[in-house]
């Protein structure tokens, strides 16, 4: 664990938030998300740039800005909660892409959007 806080720390991060005024460890705030600077972001090289949080992931949904989804699937019913995909009337067609069992029961269900199209 130590081991991957070091490594966490040195990656850069960008966190959006209106009430944030600072955060440590390489960590940018911005209040809003300009579309276009995250698409400058993702040309960049460096590896996969990760959204967490059911409200952001709606508006980078809204924004067309998700190449793929990470499902995490936690052993345990709860009654309430904040849904992950916000109502919609758009299609957003996924290929399952990798599936894993983790020791604790949570399972990882990763699906990216296709290159070409699926039909119905």
């Amino acid at each position: 664990m130590a081991e991957f806080a070091r490594i966490w720390r040195d990656v850069p991060k960008i966190v959006y938030s209106k009430t944030l005024e600072r955060a440590d460890w390489n960590t940018t705030v911005v209040r809003d998300v300009v579309p276009e600077e995250v698409m400058e972001l993702k040309a960049k090289p460096g590896g996969d740039m990760v959204v967490g949080g059911a409200d952001l992931a709606a508006t980078f949904m809204r924004y067309d800005l998700i190449d793929a989804y990470r499902l995490y699937v936690h052993p345990v019913v709860l009654g309430h909660g904040k849904p992950l995909f916000p109502p919609s009337d758009a299609r957003i067609n996924l290929r399952l892409a990798e599936t894993r069992t983790f020791g604790n029961g949570v399972v990882l269900l990763r699906y990216e959007r296709p290159l070409t199209p699926l039909r119905d």
